[in-house]
Order: C-alpha cells, then sequence, then structure tokens
C-alpha cells in the first residue's frame, strides 16, 4: 500500500529548492506554495537563507522531521540524502525529481536501486526518480504546469511520462477536461503504473473518482494490471490507456503461423480487451474519450446529429456509420410537429439541420424532442459554431441548461474556438463544461466508448483435461517441436478432435494403409515447418498408383524424414494458435484457415485463460465471419465446437506452460464437427 505521508503530508521538504522559478527546484516551491497544501514547507539550500519568503536550512541534517521530501538535486547526492530523511528524519513520502539514474548508465541504476532498498527498508513510497512530480487535491509535488484546479470527480491520470502528462493536461484543461490527481513515475522505481492501478483498486469507494486515464511504454506487470483494472471497471470505473511503442516491439521472426501473429502488442490489445480497457492511439484521443466517460453513460447506439452546419453534421455522421454506431431516421407526428417550428428548408430526419440562421430557442426545442419523444434515441451530439456573424451566448447557455436536466447524454461540439473564444471559455470555465472541438475526433473517440469491451469475468472455468498424459508428454520431451505421436496424445488429452493419421517411412507402408483406408487421400511431408511452402502437400490421391509417384518425390524434399497420410476430408479451413508471449502468458488466437491465416491476417486473439464466452466473441469479431456463419449455400462451421476448441487450447497451455507455440491450422470445420488436419507444437521449458 502507498504510504499515507506521500498522499496527504502533514509536512514536505524540497532539498534543493530555488529563487529561480524556471528551475525544477523553484517552480517545484512555487506550485507548492499555490496549491491546497495547509502543512509545513521545510527548505534546503546551502547557498540561501531564505526563498521566496520561506526559511532556508543549510543542510538535511538540519531539518525538522518532515514526511514527505521532494528531490531536485543532482543524483549523486540523492542516496546520502534519502537515507538521512528516512532514518534520521522519519520521511516516508519521496518524490526524486532529479535525472541521472537508471534510464542514464549501469552506475544510474545502482544508485537508484540502493535508494529504493533504503526507502524499503523504512516501509517508504517513492515517486521518479526522472519523474515531473505528483499532485492530488492535498499538494502538488510537480515542478510542471499546467497546474490543474483539482476536482474529487475528475480524472485520475497516471503517466510514464512527465512531458506526455504536461500536453495531455493542456489539451485536456483547455477544453474542459478536470482532473483529480497527476502520478508521474518517471523510472518507477519502487511505484509503477500497475501499483498506481493497485491503490486505486484497493481504496476504491464512493467517493473515488470514476475515470482513469493511463500512459505507458512498458507493461511491466500484465497480470497486476489485468487484476486491478477489470476490478476497477467491475466496479464502475472507466479506463482509457495509450500503450506507446507498439511499431517494432512486437515483431520477430517465427517458425510458425502463430508466432508471425502473435507480437507483443497483440498480446497488448488482448490485454487491454479482457481488462475493459478502452485502448487509444494519441494524447488527443485518450483526452477525448476520457471527456466523454465524464458524460452520462449512452445506453445504446442510436445517436442524434444536431447542428446548424451541414458539412460537419455529415463528417461526423460517417465516423459514426462506419464506426458500427446508428444515426436512425426521425419520422412521425413529433418530428413533424418539430419540423413546424423551425425555419423554412430545415430537416429532422436525422442529422437534425435547423440552419444557419438557427435559434437558441430551436435549439432547446429540438433537444426537449430528442429527450422525450423520439424514443429511437440514445445520445445527442450537438454541433454550433459561429462563421463570425453573430455571438452565441445565448446557444450555449441553452445548451447548459439542458445538460442540467436531461438524463439522455448531450454532447457539445463547438468548433469556432476563435469567433466565439469568450463564449466557449464561458462555457468551459465558467459553466464547467466539457467542449469537444472537433466532430471526428469526437465521433471516432464516442464510438470507441460505445464499443468499450466488458472485462472478463475473474474466474474462468476451463473444461477438464487429462493433466497427467499432458505432463508426461511434456516432461519427457525436449526443447523443439515434438513428433507426431506426442501431438496426438495432446490433443486426445485435451479433447481436440483430430483426422486419423499415419506417418510412414517406407513405399509399401503407404501402399498398405492406402488399402486399408480407401480413398481419396492427402499425403504431407514431415519434417518441413511450411509444407505447402516446399511443395510438400498432396490433396485428392486418388490411386495406388499415385500414392507411390507421391512418396517417393515427398519423401526427397530436403528435411523431410517421414510422409503424413489420411484420409482426405472436407470442411471450411479455421485456425486456433498459441503462443507464450513474455510477462503475458499465452496469447490464443483464432480466425480462418489455410494460408488466409497469412495472406489476410483476419485473427482475433486473447489472454488465456479465455472462457467460453470470450471464445464466441473472438469469433464474432473476424472480419471473415460470415463465412463461418455460411454463405451463399456454403456449409457453416459450427461455431459451438469452434468455441469449445479455443476453450481447450487455452486449457491445454494452462496444463503446459512450456508450450512455446502452437499451430492447429487447419482445422476443417462443418456444421457437425470440426477436426484438426494439421498442427504444430513446439516446447520451451
Amino acid at each position: 500500500m502507498i504510504h499515507q505521508k506521500l498522499l496527504n503530508p502533514q509536512s514536505i521538504a524540497i532539498i534543493g529548492a530555488s529563487s529561480d522559478v524556471h528551475k525544477p527546484g523553484g517552480k517545484l516551491l512555487k506550485n507548492l506554495c499555490e496549491s491546497n497544501f495547509n502543512g509545513n514547507i521545510y527548505l534546503v539550500n546551502p547557498k540561501e537563507t531564505e526563498i521566496q519568503g520561506i526559511k532556508c536550512f543549510e543542510k538535511v541534517e538540519d531539518l525538522p522531521e518532515t514526511d514527505c521530501a521532494i528531490l531536485a538535486i543532482a543524483a549523486k547526492y540523492c542516496v546520502a540524502t534519502v537515507e538521512t530523511l528516512a532514518h534520521r528524519k522519519n520521511t516516508r513520502g519521496f518524490i526524486i525529481i532529479s535525472a541521472g539514474f537508471a534510464e542514464e548508465n549501469t552506475e544510474g541504476a545502482e544508485m537508484e536501486a540502493c535508494i529504493v532498498k533504503i526507502i524499503n527498508e523504512v516501509g517508504g513510497s517513492l515517486i521518479g526518480p526522472n519523474c515531473t512530480g505528483f499532485l492530488n487535491v492535498n499538494y502538488t509535488g510537480a515542478f510542471d504546469t499546467p497546474v490543474p484546479v483539482l476536482n474529487p470527480q475528475g480524472v485520475d491520470f497516471v503517466t510514464g511520462s512527465g512531458a506526455t502528462a504536461v500536453f495531455i493536461k493542456e489539451y485536456g484543461i483547455s477544453n474542459g477536461l478536470s482532473f483529480n490527481s497527476v502520478w508521474a513515475v518517471g523510472n518507477s522505481a519502487q511505484i509503477g503504473i500497475e501499483d498506481v492501478l493497485e491503490y486505486w483498486d484497493e481504496t476504491f469507494n464512493a467517493e473515488s473518482s470514476r475515470v482513469k486515464m493511463i500512459y505507458m511504454e512498458k507493461v511491466a506487470n500484465p497480470h497486476k494490471l489485468l487484476k486491478h483494472a477489470s476490478s476497477l471497471v467491475r466496479k464502475g470505473c472507466k479506463i482509457a490507456a495509450i500503450k506507446s511503442g507498439n511499431s517494432k516491439a512486437g515483431s520477430r521472426a517465427a517458425s510458425s503461423h502463430t508466432g508471425a501473429l502473435a507480437t507483443s502488442d497483440v498480446a497488448v490489445n488482448a490485454l487491454f480487451r479482457k481488462a475493459g480497457i478502452v485502448r487509444c492511439y494519441n494524447r488527443e484521443e485518450l483526452a477525448t474519450v476520457c471527456a466523454i466517460f465524464m458524460h452520462p453513460d449512452v445506453k445504446g447506439k442510436n445517436i442524434a446529429v444536431i447542428t446548424h452546419a451541414g458539412g460537419p453534421a455529415v463528417m461526423l455522421t460517417d465516423v459514426l456509420s462506419n464506426n458500427g454506431l446508428e444515426i436512425p431516421h426521425i419520422s412521425g407526428e413529433a418530428a413533424a410537429e418539430l419540423l413546424s417550428q423551425l425555419y423554412a428548408g430545415s430537416s429532422v430526419a436525422n442529422p437534425i439541420d435547423f440552419l444557419a440562421t438557427g435559434t437558441a430557442e430551436q435549439l432547446g426545442k429540438i433537444i426537449d424532442c430528442c429527450e422525450t419523444k423520439f424514443d429511437n434515441i440514445d445520445a445527442m451530439c450537438i454541433i454550433f459554431g459561429s462563421p463570425g456573424l453573430f455571438q452565441n451566448w445565448d446557444v450555449y447557455r441553452v445548451l447548459d441548461e439542458k445538460m442540467k436536466t436531461c438524463k439522455k447524454p448531450v454532447f457539445p461540439i463547438l468548433p469556432s474556438i476563435v469567433n466565439v473564444k469568450d463564449e466557449i471559455n464561458d462555457f468551459i470555465f465558467n459553466k464547467k463544461r466539457i467542449n469537444f472541438p472537433e466532430e471526428c475526433v469526437f465521433g471516432n473517440a464516442l464510438a470507441k466508448v460505445v464499443n468499450a469491451p466488458v472485462p472478463q469475468p475473474e474466474n474462468i472455468k476451463l473444461p477438464e483435461i487429462d493433466i497427467v498424459a499432458v505432463r508426461n508428454v511434456v516432461e519427457n520431451s525436449k526443447n523443439g517441436y515434438l513428433g507426431l505421436n506426442e501431438i496426438r496424445i495432446l490433443l486426445d488429452a485435451a479433447g481436440i478432435s483430430r483426422k486419423q493419421e499415419t506417418e510412414v517411412k517406407t513405399e509399401n507402408d503407404a501402399v498398405n494403409f492406402a488399402r486399408k483406408v480407401g480413398y481419396p487421400l492427402v499425403m504431407k511431408v514431415v519434417g518441413p515447418v511450411h509444407k505447402s511452402d516446399v511443395g510438400g502437400v498432396v490433396l485428392n490421391v486418388k490411386d495406388e498408383k499415385n500414392v507411390i509417384c507421391e512418396f517417393n518425390r515427398l519423401i526427397k524434399i530436403p528435411e523431410t524424414y517421414a510422409v503424413e497420410i489420411y484420409p482426405m476430408l472436407s470442411g471450411t479451413e479455421i485456425f486456433i494458435g498459441a503462443s507464450r508471449e513474455t510477462n503475458f502468458g499465452h496469447l490464443i488466437l483464432c480466425g480462418l484457415g489455410g494460408i488466409f491465416v497469412e495472406i489476410l491476417k483476419d485473427v482475433q486473439s486473447s489472454l488465456s485463460p479465455v472462457s467460453i464466452d470470450e471464445a464466441h466473441e473472438m469469433i464474432k469479431r473476424l472480419h471473415g465471419y460470415k463465412i463461418i456463419q455460411g454463405i451463399r449455400g456454403k456449409e457453416p462451421v459450427n461455431e459451438k465446437l469452434f468455441a469449445e476448441a479455443i476453450v481447450k487450447v487455452s486449457a491445454l497451455v494452462q496444463a503446459a506452460p512450456e508450450i512455446a507455440e502452437m499451430d492447429l491450422n487447419p482445422l476443417l470445420g462443418t456444421a457437425a464437427n470440426i477436426v484438426a488436419v494439421d498442427a504444430r507444437i513446439r516446447i520451451e521449458k
């Protein structure tokens, strides 16, 4: 648990305080003095006796006991300073602004570890080093600006980048987003993003903020993040996050289809979806999603677009429609009555366009109808700016009044940030409203919020499998790809239906098997990883002559040590895979099978363990889902069996975490059955 002396100190010391407010030590003091902090402030600077009107001590040793200390001194002095504060001054809260630690070199990492050891010895808490600081409703312990006017119901924001926090705050504050706390954790030497989530979760109560914002460049502890983020969402919180650094971190060469598809960024997507986190990709989007979170929940997907400007309404309608939301047609007696109260040329069909000459009174009537008379509307988006010919005071006043009484969410899109700057500033800073200045940014964010994932259950029940058989295979296998017999045992132990095949090493064995099971047959090389790439797959072998011919061709292909042979099956090719991702556990994937898994990359994923409901959702999210359902008279794939097979793969890797990659590609699916035709499993202990 994070120490209360960090969160709500009664005394704070700034080590390295300065009279120069353009230096971190000076700006820290200025921000602290201008915040809500009412406790004692102590300063240390050997060159000063008074700084910004406050007495200054020469040495840390001269300080009285202090709850919290903020260090803005050279890294090389921090270890000794922390030692004195922790053991002689009873300090338990530490914020280290200073850089020059693990982010710089090995020596810095050693100093950082030493500081953490000292603070841990006394049960203290540390933010940083190499950070901009921390602020909450109790005090501002940060040197950056802007410092938001804090609101207990505002956004709780944790970030791994102080500079990014500055830019997000600037955008959010300028558009009316309020904050409750900002944690810039820097190097996260002791307290990282996952630890802050844990604190928010474990201290959550009726007074807690319901909106959490995250910027992270690494996921240090995926399981901790999943546990506490999903718990918060279940308690009623909403979480939006950026995980940056996704362009290269996830790419790696792999020997199977699954490995090529299962990148670290795919794992992050799966983690966020499983936790119920809305993933964002830039600062503007993150702040906009959190601003939408601050409004009442949108109960459905039917949106009214209300405007006096046609172009923005069309663009917003396109964005919403293209992202799965509906702009339902509005008609009937109530619509006709509303239209009669608007100027000629107006339209209420949706978008509701009441023209550039539309008045505040007309806007009020439109909002009232959407609220009480149009049952097919769940939320309202109102675009109202000005070409500079008139002021908008009365319009924004009506908008504010209606937002106070409407049960349906009302989202103001006020784009004229120059022409009616004063009116918008009044709307934001006096009326305490949020503005969404760009309709398409807002539309994309609203779609993400409405389509936000639901966190998965904390305890997922997996099907029972033969764990003894699974462990026996794994423990008696070396690292690398398993043989055909071992794969059969694992699939059978997990209850995954498979083809009945044999492995032959002589022409006579191939002929004898063909005579036993009949035709047509499939023949494949055993050894090469990508069989199709080396011409190692033959379908529809119809007679003994072809069996002999193809066996002798296949066995000569490099790396081939046997030929697999089995009766030819039919059905839609589908795919299930598993890949062990560092720190994340196993990623389970599904999609259309065969070569399409690589060409189309139409794959959905989730972190194991996967529930049956989650498996069904994975299938439904596939772009090729209509193929699974059966199109143009083609037989559908049994979705129930497909989902059950996904869950069985999840159960298998839970029992055998040594499985590094597993590739069932293809499985052949029909309305009656799903059969694994080809499988590769790689063990890495």
